[in-house]
């Protein structure tokens, strides 16, 4: 019989040494999930669109003893994603987490009467394309290291059936099915999953709720309140730690045990 191996409750959180490259980790929950992973020990690469905040969110990191490196990236190009990873390998040697939480696009407009073609496939390429590009990028520096973790941010419209919705929810879908298929390419070395964020209390929630949504919203969430960033970074970290090393192709939904919708 093969001998019980007990590890410490520290190192099963413990990404001490490694590296994590986050995008859209300028605000939000890609800044929280950028500030957990370096509670952790991980050093962090910080790519958004926006290199000043960027460059804000590194200070914060560096702060918590670790190393962190601000690239602005556009992740509907190509070049930019190449030159990225480039970027942090030079910089830290490897690349070890990668965080795909950079995405976007027309859910809540996506009138069919109204919407284009172009709106749809713009959908996609932010949330699937980018994410199987970078994914694409890091998995080999990943194999070398001997440690992986690809965690894409996803979202409860995903499975949820609104109105408005069918281009932003359909890529975000894509992401579900697409991360349980990269796991059988990548494994096993490096893990591949997704966390969903339900309503979570970002500046993006923000321009559109009142409390009357929210009371709506909460109305059918055993967990009585929304989420905070903190909420979705706690997932992402399990995700990303050796606590989750026989965990891969999953999406777990982050979500107040309910269904919060804006219809």
């Amino acid at each position: 019989m093969q001998e019980f191996q007990h590890k410490a409750f520290n190192e099963l959180f413990d990404l001490s040494g490694k590296v994590a490259i986050v995008t859209g980790g300028a605000n939000g929950i890609g800044k929280a999930t950028a500030l957990r992973l370096a509670e952790a020990g991980a050093n962090i690469a910080i790519a958004d669109l926006k290199l000043e905040d960027a460059r804000a969110a590194v200070k914060d990191i560096e702060a918590l003893g670790v190393k962190a490196l601000a690239v602005e990236c556009n992740i509907l190009k190509d070049d930019d994603l190449v030159a990225m990873v480039d970027k942090v390998v030079a910089e830290f040697g490897s690349v070890n987490v990668l965080i795909n939480n950079a995405g976007g696009g027309g859910g809540g407009r996506e009138n069919p009467d109204t919407a284009s073609v172009d709106d749809i496939r713009r959908d996609f390429e932010l949330n699937v394309f980018s994410g199987w590009r970078l994914s694409q990028l890091c998995a080999p520096h990943m194999k070398a290291s001997g440690y992986g973790s690809i965690v894409f941010t996803t979202s409860m419209s995903s499975i949820n059936k609104s109105p408005n919705m069918s281009g932003y929810a359909g890529s975000k879908a894509a992401v579900n099915h697409m991360v349980a298929n990269l796991a059988h390419d990548f494994g096993p070395e490096v893990r591949v999953n997704a966390v969903g964020p339900g309503a979570t209390r970002t500046d993006a929630l923000k321009t559109v709720l009142t409390p009357e949504i929210e009371k709506k919203m909460l109305a059918n969430t055993p967990i009585k309140r929304l989420g905070e960033a903190d909420d979705i970074a706690g997932a992402m970290l399990y995700f990303a730690a050796p606590i989750s090393t026989w965990v891969s192709g999953q999406t777990i939904f982050v979500n107040g045990g309910g269904v919060q919708t804006l219809d």
